[in-house]
């Protein structure tokens, strides 16, 4: 089979490196010449470059690698899989393709479509649908794991359509524990205490409402923010600055207002 290798989808960098060495007969000059000579014909005008090694693929066929001066292909090989069925029978070329080399340039890891959106890329006027099968979402009229949502949705009579399931719930304490006001960011680990302590600090109804609330004060990053129960900031309802002289004054060693005065005696008057 002859033809180059499709360039999406993930793919494997190949190593010139064999884990056994081929039969002599798929090694020496006669198969270089005649993998390259394979190689050039569906290079066409394209330039084949050095041969860079070869990998013995099982006891009857190898595959010799050469650089590809492909344009678009920077790193990739010619890669061409020889075939010996045994002394007295002439090699054959079973296939030639592209393949890439250890620093070659590959498409990313395919990711299907409809994976493809991830936080912050919904902007103004963009629709994004949940799937019918969320496992954050639950029907409406299952209970939520969640007393406050249960109550409200009595109080309406059925409630939402789809609530918040526990796997739901799980997921954004998790998110929002790690992020940047979680109780292991940078501003949280230097903050004199945490927000469970601050008066601006407003708990959010629900299970959810153990571990997070909203930062109410407009000084803050974090105002308007989900915030954790242990982040904390600078801006904290009860911190206090110390008073007194900003660069520090050191004890007077040496009071010169006072001066003793003492008589000098000489020795023999």
């Amino acid at each position: 089979m002859h033809g180059a290798a499709q360039t999406c989808g993930t793919i494997h960098p190949v190593t010139a490196t064999p884990t056994r060495q081929p039969d002599p007969a798929l090694a020496d000059p006669a198969a270089v010449r005649l993998a390259r000579a394979a190689a050039q014909e569906e290079a066409g005008a394209e330039r084949v470059g050095d041969h860079v090694g070869t990998v013995a693929e099982d006891p009857v066929s190898a595959t010799h690698l050469f650089e590809a001066d492909h344009a678009g292909y920077q790193g990739w090989n010619w890669a061409v899989t020889v075939a010996f069925a045994g002394p007295g029978t002439p090699l054959s070329v079973s296939e030639v393709v592209l393949l890439p080399g250890d620093d070659a340039l590959v498409a990313p890891e395919w990711v299907p479509w409809h994976e493809r959106v991830r936080a912050g890329d919904l902007g103004v006027g963009d629709l994004l649908p949940t799937p019918e099968d969320d496992p954050r979402l639950a029907p409406g009229y299952v209970g939520s794991d969640d007393p406050a949502v249960e109550e409200v949705a009595l109080e309406v009579g059925l409630g939402r359509v789809r609530v918040l399931s526990r796997e739901g719930v799980l997921d954004a304490a998790q998110r929002w524990h790690g992020g940047d006001f979680g109780p292991r960011s940078e501003m949280a680990r230097s903050a004199p205490a945490h927000c469970g302590t601050c008066g601006f600090y407003t708990r959010i109804a629900g299970s959810l409402g153990a571990a997070f609330g909203v930062c109410a004060n407009e000084m803050t990053p974090a105002d308007g923010q989900v915030v954790h129960v242990e982040y904390g900031c600078g801006a904290h309802s009860e911190v206090e600055v110390e008073g007194g002289p900003l660069v520090p004054v050191a004890e007077v060693v040496y009071d010169d207002a006072v001066l003793d005065v003492e008589a000098n005696v000489e020795s023999g008057k």
